[in-house]
């Protein structure tokens, strides 16, 4: 079975939204992933590191749905420690 296609950033990101996760800068982001050869590694880059350029998560409203977050963590194919680092960003956000 092959990987998820390119576009699926997308898909990942929407499935973020639905679950409470506010983007700050999404365009960037979206524009950054899209460029990315491995779109996963690019997000979880930006998700301890792209505050400096007004890439930042939080959870909106303070009730995101963190089983449906890891779930798409899981979805996507991430490595195991990237859900751990979106959820410090979560934390480090003020």
């Amino acid at each position: 079975m092959g990987s998820l296609s390119n576009e699926s950033f997308d898909v990942f990101l929407d499935s973020l939204k639905k679950a409470g996760i506010e983007i700050t800068n999404e365009q960037e982001l979206r524009e950054r992933l899209a460029e990315a050869q491995w779109w996963r590694y690019a997000f979880t880059t930006l998700a301890s590191n792209g505050r400096s350029i007004g890439i930042c998560f939080k959870d909106r409203n303070a009730e995101c749905k963190k089983s449906d977050i890891h779930r798409a963590f899981s979805e996507f194919q991430f490595p195991e420690n990237a859900a751990a680092i979106f959820d410090a960003s979560l934390k480090t956000h003020h």
